[in-house]
């Protein structure tokens, strides 16, 4: 894939830009909450540290790792869970952070796991959403950005656990 063009869909500023937004929204949102934010391993760790730091109210955060992709291109339609939630969340608002939504297959599992936890609220927050993949009825309540139903790289997102750390998220043209 190397030998390709990458064709750069959002720029570091963009991303830099609109999570300053988001976390300003989401500490207006969170006011008088306990708020936990759980981040999805892999994808979403360098997303979920940016929006962190700009969430204004005590937060606690954990991870929790699910599987549904593999090395694939495509979600494999099924969610695993490879290391659970470390934390009591019972009580807690808790916000699901991902890198991305696309069948939203994983989100709504994810959804089903915190409620049944005894989460408070649960609300889930995306860098990008690709909605022309949806296979369940689900719309994330926080989004930075829509992208179309390209296979994209960059800024957490992975191919074959390369090209996390590239500050932008693009996809190859030949």
């Amino acid at each position: 894939m190397d030998n390709k063009k990458r064709n750069i869909l959002i720029s570091k500023e963009q991303i830099d830009d609109r999570i300053k937004q988001l976390g300003i929204e989401i500490s207006n949102d969170y006011i008088g909450k306990k708020l936990y934010v759980l981040s999805l391993l892999r994808g979403s760790f360098i997303y979920t540290a940016d929006l962190v730091r700009q969430i204004t109210l005590p937060t606690k955060i954990g991870f929790m790792t699910t599987s549904s992709y593999g090395d694939e291109l495509q979600s494999r339609g099924s969610v695993n869970v490879v290391n659970d939630i470390p934390d009591n969340i019972s009580g807690f608002d808790v916000l699901i952070v991902d890198d991305i939504v696309d069948t939203g297959i994983t989100m709504d599992f994810i959804i089903s796991r915190v409620i049944s936890l005894g989460a408070a609220s649960v609300k889930s927050c995306v860098l990008l959403d690709k909605v022309d993949r949806r296979k369940v009825d689900l719309i994330p309540d926080y989004c930075c950005f829509e992208i179309p139903n390209v296979f994209v790289v960059g800024y957490g997102l992975n191919y074959g656990d390369y090209y996390r750390n590239i500050p932008y998220v693009f996809n190859w043209e030949d």
